[in-house]
C-alpha cells in the first residue's frame, strides 16, 4: 500500500501516518521524555566516547526515539527521509558554495593578505586585537579550524616580532574565528538551525555580527588578562604553506568576503517592503542577494584574485571543496531527520503542558545547546540537535514569531560556544599549532569560550527586551 494514501501533513509540513494520530495523543509525557533523553544520550555517547560519525549517531537516535514511543518502522523511515530531504533542499547549495569559497580563499593566500593588512592598520603593539579582528573577518567564510591553521604561521611570526605571549596571541585569534563560526551563516551549525526553524539568512547575518562582536571582544579581553599569568614560550616553527600563485591585492582579497554579505544584507532589507511593487533595479538585488547566488559571486571574485589558473589546480580545489562539504551535509541531513522524528512525536506539545517554558524564553535554547556542546564537543552537532528539539517548543517558549525565532537561533549559537574543551577538535587544533599544553588551554581558551557564551546570552537578552 502506498503510504501517501494513509498519510497527511502535520503543522511542521512532514508527512506522517494518520494511523499514528491516536497514539500521539495517548503517549505519556514520561514515555516521550525518557526516549528523548535516551536519544540525546546515544548521540553524545557515540560521538564523544566511541568516536562514531555524527551521521550514524543521529540516524540511530532517530530509530531509538521513534521505536521507543511506538512509531511503526515504515513511518520512521518515511519521516526521516523527508526530514533529510527538506534540510538538503534549504541548505545543500549554501553549504557546498560556502565551503568552496573558504577553500579558494585559503589557496590564493587571501586570508594572509587580509591579516597582514589589518595588522598594519592597527599596529604591532595591538597585535592580539589585530589577530582577533582578523579571525573575525577571515572566519566569515572559512571554518574556524581551517582559518586557524592557515593563520597560525603569521600568528607565530608576530609572537616573535612583538614578544607577546603565544597564549595571548593564539587565544585572541582562536576566539575571533570561533565567534563567527557559531553565530553567522554559512557556517553549517547556525545555517542548519536557521533553515530548520525558519529564520531569514540576511537578518541572521546582520544580527549575528552584532552579537558576535561583543563575544569576540570578551574572548580577546580574557586572553590578554589570563594569558599574562602563563609563562611565555617560544612558538615552534610551522611548515610554510606553499602557494602556487602570487598573493592577491588587498582589495581582491576582501571582496569575496564582503560582497556576498552586502548582497544578502541588501536583499534582507528589501524584503521588509512586502506587498509593495519593487522596481526592476531592486529585483536585481533580490536575485543577487539570494545566499546561493551571493556565495557563487563570492567564489567567482575569489578566483579572479589570481590572474592565471592551472586547470588541474582548479579541479583539485573544487574536488576538495565538494568532499569537505559532503561530510558536513550528511550530518546536517541526519539532524533534519532527527528533528522530523521529534516533530512526529509532538514532544513540544508534551513539554509545554508539563513545564512553564514561557518563563524561560531564550534561556532554554541556550542551556540545552550548551549542555550538548559541553558533553559531546561539536558545536555543529550541538546546535543541529538542539534546533530539532527547540522547533516544536517555540510556541511554549513565547518565541513563535519571526523575531522570536531569530533570537532562539542566536541563543543556541551562544550555547554552541559553551564550552570548548578536550572533546572539541578545534581545541586540539589550537593546542597543536600553537604548541600549548593542556593546562594553559583550559585556563585561558576554555574559560574564554564560557565567557563568550555568557556574553552572547546577555546580548541576546538585551535584544529581546528591545525587539519583543
Amino acid at each position: 500500500m502506498d503510504i501517501r494514501a494513509i498519510a497527511g501533513r502535520n503543522r511542521f509540513g512532514i508527512l506522517v501516518n494518520k494511523h499514528t494520530n491516536d497514539w500521539r495523543m495517548t503517549a505519556s509525557f514520561a514515555q516521550v521524555m525518557i526516549f528523548l533523553v535516551m536519544g540525546i544520550g546515544i548521540i553524545i555517547l557515540l560521538t564523544a566516547v566511541f568516536r562514531i560519525h555524527a551521521f550514524f549517531a543521529l540516524l540511530i537516535a532517530c530509530f531509538v526515539v521513534g521505536l521507543g514511543v511506538g512509531l511503526p518502522v515504515a513511518t520512521i523511515i518515511n519521516v526521516t527521509k523527508q526530514g533529510f530531504g527538506n534540510i538538503m533542499q534549504s541548505l545543500g547549495f549554501i553549504i557546498v558554495l560556502g565551503t568552496t569559497l573558504g577553500v579558494v580563499l585559503e589557496h590564493t593566500g587571501s586570508t594572509k593578505v587580509m591579516a597582514t593588512y589589518i595588522l598594519k592598520r592597527i599596529g604591532e603593539k595591538q597585535a592580539p586585537l589585530a589577530m582577533s579582528i582578523t579571525g573575525f573577518i577571515v572566519g566569515l567564510p572559512i571554518f574556524c579550524d581551517s582559518g586557524y591553521i592557515v593563520l597560525s604561521g603569521l600568528n607565530k611570526s608576530l609572537c616573535r616580532r612583538t614578544g607577546i605571549s603565544v597564549i595571548i596571541m593564539s587565544v585572541s585569534l582562536a576566539t575571533g574565528l570561533y565567534s563567527v563560526h557559531c553565530l553567522i551563516p554559512p557556517h553549517p551549525g547556525v545555517a542548519a538551525a536557521a533553515g530548520a526553524i525558519g529564520v531569514d539568512f540576511g537578518k541572521l547575518i546582520m544580527a549575528g555580527m552584532a552579537v558576535a562582536i561583543p563575544a569576540m571582544l570578551v574572548g580577546y579581553a580574557w586572553a590578554r588578562y589570563a594569558g599574562r599569568k602563563i609563562k611565555n614560550e617560544e612558538p615552534a616553527e610551522t611548515p610554510v604553506i606553499d602557494l602556487t600563485t602570487k598573493a592577491p591585492s588587498v582589495l581582491l582579497s576582501f571582496l569575496p568576503v564582503l560582497v556576498p554579505i552586502i548582497l544578502i544584507g541588501i536583499k534582507s532589507f528589501l524584503a521588509i517592503e512586502t506587498g509593495k511593487t519593487i522596481p526592476a533595479w531592486m529585483q536585481v538585488f533580490m536575485v543577487a542577494g539570494d545566499p546561493v547566488i551571493a556565495l557563487a559571486i563570492g567564489i567567482v571574485l575569489a578566483f579572479l584574485a589570481v590572474r592565471t589558473w592551472n586547470k588541474n589546480v582548479v579541479g583539485k580545489l573544487l574536488q576538495e571543496a565538494a568532499e569537505k562539504a559532503g561530510g558536513i551535509l550528511v550530518i546536517i541531513g541526519a539532524g533534519g531527520a532527527f528533528g522530523a522524528i521529534l516533530a512526529a512525536t509532538k514532544v513540544g506539545q508534551h513539554v509545554s503542558h508539563a513545564v512553564n517554558l514561557q518563563a524561560m524564553g531564550i534561556l532554554f535554547p541556550f542551556m540545552l545547546t550548551a549542555v550538548l556542546k559541553t558533553a559531546q564537543g561539536s558545536s555543529t552537532v550541538a546546535i543541529i540537535t538542539a534546533s530539532s528539539i527547540i522547533l516544536p517548543l517555540l510556541p511554549a517558549l513565547g518565541l513563535n514569531t519571526d523575531t522570536g525565532r531569530l533570537l532562539a537561533v542566536l541563543s543556541m549559537g551562544g550555547g554552541s560556544m559553551t564550552l570548548s574543551h578536550a572533546n572539541d577538535a578545534y581545541f586540539w587544533v589550537i593546542a597543536k599549532f600553537s604548541g600549548l599544553d593542556m593546562k594553559a588551554m583550559l585556563q585561558v581558551y576554555t574559560v574564554a569560550t564560557l565567557l563568550m557564551g555568557l556574553m552572547t546570552l546577555l546580548v541576546v537578552y538585551i535584544l529581546s527586551l528591545v525587539l519583543i
